[in-house]
């Protein structure tokens, strides 16, 4: 199991965290993840032999947000 903290720019409010956290959240090998709203910051718990980072950095972009 892996864990990678993303800074994400871009996320304001409830609905970017809930945007985020779905959408990871459904990717095949993810166990969790967690939005740090005043930190910026995403918390992914995966599996990498399922799902790879760039996967994760996709996934957050195609929501409209930054990945750095």
């Amino acid at each position: 199991m892996a864990q990678e903290t993303l800074t994400v720019k871009g996320m304001s409010c409830g609905h970017c965290v809930s945007s985020v956290e779905g959408s990871v959240g459904e990717l095949t090998g993810v166990s969790s993840v967690k939005v740090a709203l005043d930190k910026g910051q995403v918390e992914i718990s995966y599996n990498d032999n399922e799902v790879n980072l760039d996967k994760i950095k996709e996934v957050i972009e195609d929501q409209g947000y930054d990945v750095v």
